[in-house]
Order: C-alpha cells, then sequence, then structure tokens
C-alpha cells in the first residue's frame, strides 16, 4: 500500500479524496491529513509518506510554502487544486502531476499508476526539486529546465538548449544544442503554452521555434524561417502576422 498524506485547506477536499481511494480500491492508505500548511509540515515530518495529494491555493501558505519547509523530497506529490496559472504552469514545466477539482476518477487512477511505477523505480525525486528550483526564482528564466519524460526517462533540459519542437500527432520532438533529440508524448500546444515567456515563437501547426536561432526570415516560397544550423521551418499562413510582430517585439 501506497502511504498517503493530504493536505488542503478544505476538509471537504480531503473526505471526497479519501472517499474516492476506497470506492475504487487503490492500492493507496491515507496515514494523516491537514487543513492548513504548518500542520501539513507537522504531519509529513511525523508519517515520512510515500505520496503527498497537496492544495497550492491555501490561506496565509500555500502548497508551496509546505514544500520550501522540508529539508528532503523522499515522496512523489499530486497537486489537487482550482486552477492556479503560474502554480500550474510551473507544475507542468517539471512534469509534476496534478488534479483540477473537482477530481475525475479516471484521472486519479491514472496518476495512482505512475505513482505505483515512480515508487517502485526508487529514484530521486528530481521533477520536484526542479518545480522548487522553479517557485524559489520564477524570473532567472535562463536558468529554468523543463522536464522533457520520454520512454527511457525524463531529462531536465535548461530552455535555452532547445533549439525548436515539431510535432507529429500527439508526440513532439526536441532538438537541442547537442545536436540529440528528444520524443516527448506530448502534444507541441502544451509545450507553446509553457514557453511562451521563453521567446519562442509558434510559426506553424508543426513547428514551435526558440527565436535565439533564428538567421533570418525568408519571403520567397511563401516564407520561412532559415535557423542558424539553415534548417528551413514554414510559415503558416495563418501565423505570418504573428511572427512578425513577434520578431518586431524580440528584435526591439
Amino acid at each position: 500500500m501506497i502511504k498517503a498524506v493530504i493536505i488542503d485547506d478544505e476538509k471537504n477536499n480531503i473526505e471526497n479524496i479519501v472517499s474516492l481511494l476506497q470506492k475504487h480500491e487503490l492500492p493507496v492508505e491515507v496515514v494523516g491529513s491537514a487543513t492548513n500548511a504548518d500542520d501539513g509540515i507537522a504531519v509529513i515530518l511525523a508519517t515520512k509518506p510515500d505520496l503527498l495529494f497537496l492544495d497550492i491555493q491555501m490561506p496565509v501558505k500555500d502548497g508551496f510554502d509546505v514544500l520550501k519547509a522540508l529539508p528532503h523530497y523522499q515522496f512523489e506529490v499530486i497537486f489537487v487544486t482550482a486552477f492556479d496559472q503560474y502554480g500550474i504552469q510551473a507544475v507542468k514545466f517539471s512534469a509534476i502531476d496534478y488534479l483540477l477539482k473537482p477530481i475525475n476518477p479516471d484521472e486519479l487512477k491514472a496518476s495512482i499508476h505512475k505513482v505505483e511505477t515512480k515508487l517502485g523505480q526508487k529514484k530521486a525525486n528530481f521533477q520536484l526539486e526542479n518545480l522548487m528550483e522553479l517557485i524559489r526564482d520564477k524570473d532567472a528564466k535562463k536558468d529554468h529546465k523543463l522536464a522533457l519524460a520520454s520512454t527511457k526517462e525524463i531529462r531536465f533540459v535548461h530552455t535555452e538548449e532547445i533549439i525548436r519542437c515539431e510535432s507529429s500527432n500527439a508526440y513532439t520532438q526536441f532538438y537541442l544544442t547537442d545536436g540529440k533529440s528528444i520524443m516527448v508524448s506530448r502534444p507541441i500546444f502544451e509545450y507553446e503554452e509553457l514557453l511562451l515567456n521563453y521567446d519562442f515563437i509558434r510559426c506553424h501547426q508543426s513547428h514551435l521555434i526558440n527565436t535565439k536561432f533564428i538567421k533570418s526570415l525568408v519571403k520567397e516560397d511563401n516564407g520561412y524561417l532559415l535557423l542558424n544550423d539553415d534548417t528551413r521551418i514554414p510559415i503558416s499562413r495563418g501565423k505570418k502576422e504573428n511572427v512578425l510582430k513577434a520578431l518586431h517585439t524580440i528584435k526591439k
């Protein structure tokens, strides 16, 4: 059984998670709970759980304050929260699971299955460490690492190491400055949302480009972007105006 702690400022949300775990006979034993950050920290230190269900938005101290107060991350985390823009962005950036309220039972089952797999591997929780680095210094964008989960590993890549992303159905291929590439089983639009503030532009349905690696915009052949390595990236008609605006803004 997976030992779990639930921290949420609303008691009914805690009861709902317990009820869902029992109803769907998931291999989770809730060994403690708390309705505020300070009590939650005490429960975690006392019970040493395998899994933490953690609400991001709580009064006085939020879920990230809980994590900041802990010396080690020897557990997995599933964030259970109403939508919080920066919080969810940071969680996605680190490839950590989250559930939006109200909780979908199928999504809960999938999250628990992932936790079982990770606990079986008994690896250090670098995803959680990466998340906390993002939270502590969210303005130091050049130091931010994006967690890319391939079938073999989770690789942490600085955003400045990513030259471009190219989609293939529900998969996204990342091309890196070291000449390697990583295939991730997530659609490109998710990464467009995450990388929007890191000088990336979506110039085509299938392409997301780091503007730092654009050599020029070529107007012939319906227009394309020429990258520093001479790769040609098409510009779709519907995105041409946004590409021009983005490049003009970056040059300024």
